[in-house]
C-alpha cells in the first residue's frame, strides 16, 4: 500500500480536514492548538519510503529577527529526541518537522499518529516563546528557559 494512502486513512479516521496540495504526495491540513492555529503538511516520499509531517509557524520571522529565532530554535532543538524546528533564512518560515523512514518496514496509522501529534504538540508548546522572541519582548535563552521550566514543575504544587 502506498504511504500516502496510510496517511490519508489516519487523517480521515482521526477527523482531520485535508486537501491535496500541489503534488500528489503532499496533503495540506490545519491545526488549532491552545496557543494558536497553523497550517500543516503531510508529505510522503514513496521511492525512499519516508513520511514527513510539518507544522508551520503562523508567522514568519522578519529579517531583523532571524538570528534571534535561529538561536531560539537551536536551543529548543538541543536534546529534542524526536523531530526538530527548522528556519528558512531566505523567507523567515519556521516549522517543526517530524519524520519516519520505513524502508524495510511498514508505515502504520499509529506511527503516523505519533509523528503528526508530536509535531503539533511541539509547535503549540514553543509557539508562545517564538512569538515573544519575534516581538522583541524576550531573549531567546529566557524564552526557552521559561518553556522548559514548565516541564519540571511539580504538578502537586500550584
Amino acid at each position: 500500500m502506498r504511504l500516502l494512502n496510510i496517511v490519508e486513512a489516519f487523517l480521515r479516521e482521526d477527523g482531520w480536514d485535508y486537501s491535496q496540495f500541489e503534488s500528489k504526495n503532499v496533503l495540506k491540513t490545519g491545526y488549532q492548538g491552545q496557543n494558536g492555529s497553523w497550517t500543516c503538511y503531510a508529505q510522503t516520499r514513496e521511492d525512499d519510503q519516508q513520511f514527513l509531517f510539518y507544522a508551520i509557524c503562523p508567522i514568519k520571522a522578519p529579517d531583523k529577527k532571524r538570528a534571534a529565532v535561529a538561536e531560539f530554535i537551536t536551543r529548543a532543538n538541543y536534546g529534542m529526541v524526536i523531530g526538530n524546528f527548522e528556519l528558512d533564512y531566505s523567507d523567515g518560515e519556521i516549522r517543526f518537522k517530524s519524520s519516519l523512514d520505513v524502508e524495510d518496514s511498514e508505515l502504520t496509522e499509529p506511527m503516523v499518529r505519533s509523528a503528526v501529534y508530536w509535531a503539533v504538540v511541539m509547535m503549540d508548546k514553543y509557539l508562545p516563546g517564538l512569538l515573544q522572541v519575534i516581538g522583541g519582548d524576550i531573549r531567546p535563552v529566557d524564552a526557552i528557559d521559561d518553556i522548559e521550566a514548565e516541564d519540571h514543575k511539580d504538578p502537586t504544587k500550584s
